[in-house]
């Protein structure tokens, strides 16, 4: 399938957010994706797996979560991140993380789903959601605050998912209608086993069509090829499991 993509500016609540978007080019509406990515924002990696999931018959919308900041990339990236690297460039990240609020998060989303439901590009139907490390959060607080506009949310080395903050994305998931998938890195610091319990907790009570699963060995971050955790095994994984919730949910 012949695949398009471009750039494009969002005009959100509090500003613009710039954004990358990638469908398919025969002219036909689409089901859409709202992907929300790791801390590192847009890159060439990112708009990569945009476009293979535009090759596989979805309209794919990928804004940088961080656009208060500065365009993407907010911070310089090298082509390859190396463990060193990752802890000087989170250490420049850490405090625009800190000041995207749960309240911030929600407010964008509505522009990001307003612009994929009016667009001609798109079935205007309920949307699927993927989140990569931090995007997990994005995905799990937007699914929550507005569930008839999502169908289905797939979330891949997330952390800080069920802790002791009253803003913690396990205390809303109670509102979400989507069927849920998680593939979670194997001792992943920033989700350790009792937080998966409490997340998994959380959702049984809810009642929510979920699955989550550890991927043995897989470190955080196992998706992206351009950093020294890529796992080429977990990351055919997680493709396996997106493009099929994808398909059962929005066809």
């Amino acid at each position: 399938m012949v695949v398009r993509s471009h750039t494009l500016a969002v005009p959100t609540a509090d500003g613009v957010a710039d954004a990358f978007l990638a469908h398919p080019g025969d002219g036909a509406p689409h089901p859409a994706v709202l992907v929300f990515g790791d801390a590192f924002g847009p890159r060439p990696v990112v708009r990569a797996y945009a476009e293979r999931l535009a090759g596989l018959g979805y309209v794919v919308l990928v804004p940088n979560a961080l656009y208060r900041a500065g365009a993407a990339p907010v911070v310089e990236l090298p082509d390859f991140i190396d463990t060193v690297r990752r802890d000087e460039i989170f250490a420049r990240l850490r405090p625009l993380l800190t000041a995207l609020t749960p309240d911030l998060v929600v407010r964008d989303a509505a522009a990001y789903l307003r612009l994929l439901a009016d667009s001609p590009l798109t079935t205007g139907g309920p949307v699927g959601l993927t989140g990569y490390c931090m995007g997990v959060r994005l995905a799990l607080h937007t699914a929550a605050a507005y569930p008839d506009r999502v169908a289905a949310v797939a979330g891949f080395h997330g952390g800080r998912l069920a802790t002791d903050d009253a803003t913690s994305p396990h205390t809303v998931v109670d509102r979400i209608r989507a069927e849920v998938y998680l593939g979670h890195a194997d001792t992943d610091p920033g989700l350790p086993p009792e937080q998966i319990d409490r997340l998994d907790a959380a959702f049984r009570a809810a009642g929510t069509t979920f699955r989550t699963e550890v991927y043995a060995g897989a470190a955080h971050g196992f998706t992206q090829p351009d950093t020294d955790v890529y796992d080429e095994k977990a990351d055919d994984r997680h493709w396996r499991e997106l493009t099929g919730l994808l398909a059962r949910t929005l066809g």
